[in-house]
């Protein structure tokens, strides 16, 4: 089975800095960053993170993975930012009007802005597990009372459910769909589920379709669980971080009646990477905000700058009112121009791959008779050139730049090339 953390590893198989160079303090270590360049590859090798530390940026010709980097800001996130930084302010009162904000944007009940959708699922969870008992609050994450359990479907297990865990919830897991009614107890505190099931029965980022096994009728949909949760009067969450788009998901599961939602902030919201939002039911966003930073409970760790939650409203709004249609032809036509100039090589078969979130990717492939290559070999070239390139499955042009994308393209078309054998 693909999964999220196997996919990022495939990724990453090669080593990661290949030697980190001699660092020139002499050289300015800030400097403005112009993608406009003539010059990509002197853009890529004199940067901040190779100035400063040593280490070389990559072309993103993947999704918005947190382990590759996340997203790239919106100038009016950045510049919101720098605003923020010059004031002080509560962030008890803070958290409340952001809060606010975020839960009038999406029609939530409330909303708290927190450090991630991990962090949004650990306080979910500890939201469910304690309400605003200050006395169970406090004694997270040791949980001594009956409703401690988190049921989670079968089909909707994944290997960030530990967030829930580490709240102190007991994982229950069904080994079928009847078994559901059946491990529901006095015991169980909420019932948690993946958005990401209507898609593909794996959690991974968006997959070409010709890749993904379809999601049998054992696997409760996510509507079909939060009716079944409503119902029975137990807490649902959602855990949707990266389910976007369509923007409507936003609003869909918690207009189906979802006690919880958990959103990344970065990503396709395009907030800071670091972010995450949690809305839903306004005596659980409640508890949740009891648990969290900058109270001193079990969230206190999970902090989320005053910068970054400006950063975060900013850019939601922004998601919020932009033609995301008119950006998903962005990509899709930057895939098809890739396509056109790989397809010159011979022995080389790309391909147009629509994928799970309904866009499209181009898919390698060639002929080994003409091209003997492995993936790997492709992978890790493009890892030593300069820039180096980073892909998983298939080119992704979401965050690449129309210039990156022509980079990517005459670097592949020449890598081939030179390794295609002559008749």
């Amino acid at each position: 089975m693909v999964t999220r953390r196997a996919i990022i590893k495939i990724g990453f198989a090669g080593g990661f800095l290949n030697g980190v160079p001699n660092l020139n303090r002499t050289q300015p270590v800030f400097k403005a960053f112009s993608n406009n360049s003539d010059d990509l590859e002197t853009v890529y090798s004199d940067n901040i993170y190779t100035r400063l530390l040593g280490v070389r940026p990559h072309l993103p010709a993947h999704e918005h993975i947190t382990r590759l980097g996340g997203n790239r800001l919106r100038p009016e996130v950045l510049k919101s930012m720098r605003q923020a930084n010059d004031f002080f302010v509560d962030m008890h009162q803070l958290n409340l009007a952001a809060g606010k904000r975020v839960a009038e944007l999406i029609g939530a009940e409330d909303a708290i802005i927190t450090c991630g959708a991990f962090s949004s699922m650990l306080l979910a969870s500890a939201a469910c597990l304690t309400g605003t008992d200050m006395a169970k609050i406090e004694a997270l994450p040791q949980v001594n009372w009956e409703r401690s359990e988190c049921l989670i479907p079968f089909g909707h297990s994944f290997e960030y459910e530990r967030a829930y865990r580490c709240a102190g919830a007991s994982l229950v897991k069904p080994t079928s769909r009847t078994d559901l009614a059946t491990c529901l107890t006095k015991k169980t505190a909420f019932l948690a589920g993946l958005a990401i099931v209507e898609k593909q029965n794996v959690f991974a980022p968006p997959l070409p379709l010709n890749k993904t096994t379809p999601v049998t009728n054992e696997v409760y949909q996510p509507i079909e669980l939060i009716e079944f949760a409503n119902q029975r009067e137990i807490p649902v969450i959602i855990d949707m971080a990266s389910d976007i788009p369509p923007k409507t998901n936003l609003t869909r599961f918690l207009e189906a009646g979802a006690d919880l939602i958990a959103v990344s902030g970065g990503k396709a919201i395009g907030g800071p990477q670091s972010t995450g939002i949690l809305a839903g039911k306004k005596e659980l966003i409640q508890a949740a905000r009891l648990n969290a930073y900058p109270n001193d409970q079990i969230g206190r760790g999970m902090k989320v700058s005053k910068e970054e939650i400006i950063g975060l409203i900013i850019a939601l709004e922004h998601f919020l009112a932009s033609d995301y249609d008119a950006e998903i032809e962005q990509w899709n036509g930057r895939a098809k121009w890739l396509l056109e100039q790989l397809k010159q090589v011979p022995g080389l078969r790309p391909s147009y791959s629509p994928n799970t979130m309904g866009y499209a990717d181009v898919e390698l492939s060639w002929d080994p008779e003409l091209i003997p290559l492995s993936e790997e070999q492709v992978k890790q070239y493009l890892r030593d050139t300069e820039p180096r390139v980073e892909y998983l499955i298939t080119l992704r042009t979401r965050l690449l730049t129309q210039q990156e994308t022509e980079y990517l393209a005459k670097t592949l078309s020449r890598f081939f090339n030179a390794h295609r054998r002559k008749s």
